[in-house]
């Protein structure tokens, strides 16, 4: 429709006025300057994990980007949900974000009864981060050589094998259980409060098998004190080609890889939420970034919100039954 005289002149003085409104506002004011100073990137978990490991590669990078700071704040405890929790009721402006994992933003959710924030509704995706499979192992001394030969052993002796896990309803944990499962298999979860104390375990004898990063017990492996068995994910990690996946070695169809991804308070700006975004994908994309990755045996796996959103949702459809199913509950 076409306007002319008065109405013409009234609507342009509106238009102008909306716009010198928008441009005056804290809000809008603060986006566009967004960042002016240094950031914070919380980590769930304590220094030295594999979160903390990527926030570290990635941040260093990024903060060239941004032209600031980005200083990493870990903030462990009660299966990263104290941290994750953090990252959801930081004040929304944008200079505090994290990184968090399958726990605290899915499987968390139907294990703890009362989780201090809702990952679907108090966390906006950003991206994901990387991802790697948590890698089977027994002692070398086992006679085990294969996932097959585990799958017979677990089937001939019901009830008699048990396996270490990083903490209830983490990877470690899920993963081996729905491969038990797929096989008709039993074995008994025996949770530890971190990888090195369920690694400390299988080497002890306390545990037969165990399913843990690679950077855990790939080290182990080459000394020959591990044999690796099988790796989690759809696909060989690039870093460990000669490893089967657990599909490939006896259990078709399933899959429990390890990921990490970036998150910010849902309640930041969107303008300001896509500008972070975009100067950590870029850093997940940077070669050197890329190999830093790739040297502790992760893939970087750049997305965008809508796809880490969606990832997301296809990680509650795979796990959500599951926990159920075996009860995990923590008060």
């Amino acid at each position: 429709m076409l306007y002319s005289g008065p109405l013409k002149k009234s609507l342009r003085l509106l238009a102008l006025a909306s716009l010198a409104f928008f441009a005056t506002s804290p809000a809008f004011s603060e986006t566009l300057k967004w960042p002016e100073h240094g950031l914070k990137l919380i980590v769930p978990f304590g220094a030295g994990s594999t979160p903390d490991q990527i926030a570290r590669i990635v941040a260093d990078h990024a903060a060239k980007t941004l032209e600031k700071p980005i200083v990493i704040e870990n903030k462990a405890g009660a299966g990263g949900n104290i941290g994750t929790a953090a990252i959801a009721n930081a004040k929304p402006d944008g200079y505090t974000f994290g990184i968090s994992i399958t726990g605290p933003l899915v499987n968390n959710q139907f294990i703890y009864k009362n989780l201090p924030y809702d990952p679907e509704k108090d966390l906006s995706p950003l991206t994901m981060a990387v991802t790697q499979p948590n890698i089977i192992v027994v002692k070398s001394d086992s006679g085990i050589n294969t996932l097959q030969e585990l799958i017979d052993k677990i089937k001939e002796n019901p009830d008699k094998y048990n396996y270490a896990t990083a903490g209830t309803g983490t990877g470690s944990h899920l993963s081996m259980e729905l491969m038990l499962q797929a096989v008709d298999g039993i074995a008994t979860a025996v949770p530890y409060p971190s990888s090195p104390n369920a690694l400390n375990s299988l080497l002890a004898g306390d545990t037969q098998f165990t399913a843990l990063a690679p950077i855990a017990v790939i080290p182990l492996a080459q000394e020959g004190r591990l044999k690796a068995l099988a790796q989690t994910s759809a696909q060989r990690v690039s870093a460990l080609p000669d490893i089967p996946t657990v599909s490939e070695a006896g259990a078709p169809g399933i899959e429990g890889s390890a990921w990490s991804g970036f998150i910010i308070s849902s309640k930041v700006p969107q303008e300001i939420q896509d500008k972070l975004a975009a100067a950590l994908v870029a850093a997940l994309n940077d070669p050197e970034v890329s190999e830093k990755l790739k040297a502790q045996y992760m893939d970087p796996l750049p997305t965008t919100p809508a796809q880490f959103r969606d990832y997301l949702q296809e990680e509650k459809a795979r796990w959500q039954p599951l926990i159920e199913k075996l009860d995990l509950k923590i008060n």
